[in-house]
This record gives structure tokens, C-alpha cells and sequence, in this order.
């Protein structure tokens, strides 16, 4: 089982420059591996320079455009991020995913999530080998039943066992965990230097974090920065 990479995203105030330099010092203060800027945010249009604001990545980091037009970026002042359209779009996915999910599993019992198995490895190796960890959780009834739909070439989205105690938590909070996390990432660096992040990979623990970090950037002033980046483990 391959560990998903993660995203991060890093704060600081309207008054500090902010770029992939800056925000790679701030993360490796927190012994975080370097990532790349990922266009995480959609660009938000105001209302009276809407046109002009289509046009222009001023104030933006890592800006994607489509026809020349700024659709996307990594980051950049908080009230050019429009964090009601990530968390919307995010919403609409994990929907689309989850409820997919429950039609692939129907009538498997519930399962034990990789986490489980990785603990007995780790517990005891010589007894049972991280190959053998990844045989019994992928010998599950409901996870085996997930592999087959992914195995076929047709499917429409691509569902990850890693995320399998996530969808046995049900609809709702899966999609909470998926919409929360469009905005606040997987960890949050504050821009007074402190890291926010999960004390462990469970549903409880990120949901604890979504919370503290959701209730940090509703309080972040609109010229704030923000830069989103993608950590890929090797």
C-alpha cells in the first residue's frame, strides 16, 4: 500500500512576502519535506472588475490559466481565493465518489481499514511481513470488491482503499472530510509559525483538525496569504 501524498498550506500575513522559497523555509522548520505549489484554489471573480480580475494573476502564486484566462492557482491573497467554489466543487466530487462506492460494496460487511494491518506489521514484523499485511487487508470481502472496480477500464473514478474508514463513516462525513480539506489541506502552517495538523491518520483525529484549521482561515484577514503545496512521498 502506498502512502497518498498530502498538501499543506502555508500562511502568512498581507505585510510578508510569500512565494515556494518562503514557504519551503517555514515548512522545513517543521522538518516537513519540499513540495511544489499545486493549483489548489479557484480564482475568485469580483463582482465591479470581474472582467478585469478574469484576466490578471496579480496578487496570485503559481496561477493557472485556460484560454488566457486565471482559472486556478496555488495560492495568493485570501480574498482572490474563492474558497466557497473549492469547497463546492470538493462537495459535488466526494458526493460522486462515495455514493459510487456504496453501490461497488453493497452487501460486503464491513471491513478493518489498511491503518489496522499496518499496526499489527509494525507490532510485530518478523510474525507478520508487510506483504502479509497488505494480503490479509486486501482479502477483505468489501476491500477485494473495491479492487475489482477499479479494475475495470471503463470506470469513471478510481476508488482508494486508503480512504476506506473515511467511506464506511458514511455520506456525510465523508463528505465534510473532502470539503473541509479543499480549503485547509491536510496540515496548515499559521502565519505565526505554528503547524496545525492530525495526531493521527484516523477519521476522529482529521475531523479535530478540520476544525481548528476551518475555524483558523475563517478568522484570516482578506489580504492575507495563503500557498497550497504538494508533498508527494517518495
Amino acid at each position: 500500500m502506498s502512502t497518498p501524498a498530502f498538501t499543506v498550506v502555508v500562511c502568512a500575513a498581507a505585510d510578508r512576502p510569500l512565494d515556494w522559497f518562503t514557504a519551503s523555509e517555514l515548512m522545513d522548520a517543521h522538518d516537513l519535506p519540499s513540495g511544489t505549489p499545486c493549483p489548489h484554489y479557484p480564482v475568485r471573480r469580483r463582482r465591479l472588475i470581474g472582467w478585469f480580475s478574469r484576466w490578471s494573476a496579480h496578487h496570485l502564486i503559481a496561477a493557472v490559466r485556460r484560454n488566457g484566462a486565471v482559472t486556478r492557482t496555488a495560492g495568493g491573497r485570501r480574498n482572490r481565493l474563492d474558497l466557497h467554489l473549492a469547497a463546492r466543487q470538493a462537495h459535488r466530487a466526494a458526493l460522486i465518489r462515495w455514493r459510487q462506492w456504496h453501490r461497488a460494496v453493497k452487501g460486503t460487511p464491513a471491513a478493518r481499514p489498511w491503518t489496522h494491518f499496518l499496526e499489527q506489521h509494525r507490532t510485530d514484523p518478523d510474525e507478520v511481513s508487510y506483504d502479509e499485511a497488505v494480503a490479509r487487508f486486501e482479502a477483505q470481502p468489501r476491500v477485494l470488491a473495491m479492487l475489482a472496480y477499479n479494475a475495470h477500464p471503463a470506470r469513471p473514478i478510481t476508488l482508494d482503499p486508503n480512504e476506506l474508514d473515511a467511506y464506511q463513516a458514511g455520506e456525510d462525513t465523508y463528505t465534510v472530510l473532502h470539503w473541509q480539506r479543499a480549503i485547509t489541506g491536510d496540515m496548515l502552517v499559521t502565519a505565526d509559525g505554528r503547524l496545525l495538523q492530525p495526531t493521527s491518520p484516523t477519521v476522529a483525529d482529521r475531523l479535530h483538525y478540520l476544525r481548528e484549521a476551518s475555524a483558523y482561515l475563517h478568522r484570516f484577514p482578506a489580504r492575507g496569504r495563503l500557498l497550497a503545496v504538494r508533498i508527494t512521498n517518495p
